[in-house]
């Protein structure tokens, strides 16, 4: 019974105050075991307190002690797998996103978990956390989450915000011009020739797409070397109408950033100065257009002499330039205006031609020197007829294999479409 007694106090040293809470079953219990405890030690009625009803005491108290026991150690032992760890480790996790949480502090020891929990400095100086200072080496920018888990966002967003997403796009459809486009966007002629860097004013065929920039300017791309107080002074505007214009949230400029500099000017379109070149001094043939409908034929002049051309088009400009495969200048202007001849001859076709150019006009000036007027919405003229330099022989249309009101204008050395050869027009104008 000495040893019993022993075991009864040796299970209660465990249930000392600073080991946990007691209930108050456990603290009756553990005066009653103290009680008997001292009686056997006194040897006092040893076998009359074992006897009887006492025994069956005592039976009791101690399956309730094994209960009371089994119960404190249910705080200790869970239920299901369990685990553990070794050390503190020497990296940082990676959480995609966060979402970690419910760290408990726990001792300061060794372990990470330990020194983060207690909020220990992390310098190096004193206290728990100048053990995880030498643990983990540098210290890593946050943020961090609660247990010490360097956070990283689950997408970083890479967008610039910049000037593409304001500009616009248009098809070029039949009858367009670059003047008509530009103006259907309230912007300026030169604007869409700079932004679609253009080469010349017909270049336009239908289905292509142009960029049209949401007011008038220069389109840029953002160089290494770019700043927006340089761009600003470069192009002579203020800084403040570049963010504006092109809706930014961020004054410094990033390579590639595309932005359209309001106001500002770029190169104008180059006019090439014609070559002189000799007329031709030899007597024309006798023409006899094919597909004029009519029957005859029509002379020209023997010699031309009437010096350099005029020009044809009252106000218009050069929309395409001589060129393999566009044996001609183009002249845009406004439908219906004034077309003239360029020299005095006679007029060998008038009238419609399904080569493309519609109503068409050819004029034979002497010297076989000829030329043709096309894609007119009238002809003002008749075959055989004299007209003089600068004289109306139609107006300026679309007909025929056009994007747009023009005057296909042909300069011929020899016979048109009968053996000639068509020269730069610029040459003679």
């Amino acid at each position: 019974m000495r040893n019993a007694a022993v075991g009864v106090r040796r299970l209660f040293a465990r249930l000392r105050p600073g080991q946990g809470p007691r209930s108050s079953a456990a603290i009756t219990f553990q005066r009653q075991s103290i009680a008997i405890a001292r009686n056997v030690r006194a040897g006092s009625a040893g076998r009359a307190f074992l006897s009887g009803e006492r025994l069956v005491s005592v039976t009791a108290v101690g399956l309730v002690a094994a209960a009371l026991i089994l119960s404190n150690l249910g705080n200790d032992v869970a239920a299901g797998p369990i685990g553990n760890t070794n050390g503190a480790g020497t990296d940082p996790r990676i959480a995609v996103g966060g979402g970690i949480s419910g760290f408990q502090d726990g001792p300061v020891g060794s372990d990470l978990g330990g020194a983060i929990g207690n909020d220990g400095p992390i310098d190096g100086s004193t206290g728990a956390g100048a053990g995880l200072a030498a643990d983990i080496g540098p210290i890593i920018d946050g943020p961090f989450a609660s247990d010490g888990t360097l956070m990283k966002p689950v997408s970083v967003d890479t967008s610039i915000a910049d000037g593409k997403q304001l500009m616009r796009t248009y098809r070029v459809r039949n009858g367009d011009t670059l003047t008509g486009i530009a103006r259907h966007f309230g912007v300026s002629m030169m604007t869409v020739w700079w932004a679609n860097h253009l080469t010349a004013k017909d270049k336009l065929h239908i289905g292509q797409t142009l960029v049209i920039p949401p007011v008038s300017g220069v389109v840029i791309t953002v160089a290494a070397t770019d700043t927006l107080d340089g761009l600003a002074a470069r192009y002579r505007v203020a800084s403040s109408e570049i963010i504006d214009t092109n809706q930014l949230a961020d004054p410094n400029l990033v390579v590639g950033q595309v932005l359209t500099i309001p106001g500002a000017l770029s190169a104008g379109i180059a006019t090439p100065k014609p070559a002189a070149t000799p007329a031709p001094t030899h007597r024309p043939p006798t023409v006899s257009p094919r597909g004029s409908g009519s029957s005859g034929s029509v002379r020209g002049p023997a010699a031309y002499t009437g010096g350099r051309f005029a020009w044809p088009v009252a106000g218009g400009y050069i929309s395409q330039y001589f060129h393999y495969g566009h044996y001609a200048i183009d002249i845009a202007a406004d439908p219906g205006t004034r077309v003239m001849a360029a020299a005095a001859g006679t007029v060998i076709f008038a009238g419609w031609k399904n080569n493309g150019g519609g109503y068409q006009v050819w004029i034979s000036h002497g010297s076989n020197l000829y030329t043709t007027y096309n894609h007119m919405s009238s002809v003002s003229v008749g075959r055989g007829q004299q007209v003089g330099r600068g004289q109306q022989v139609g107006r300026v249309g679309m007909t025929g294999n056009a994007t747009g009101p023009h005057l296909h204008f042909e300069v011929w050395i020899g016979p048109v479409w009968n053996g000639g050869t068509r020269v730069n027009p610029l040459s003679y104008l």
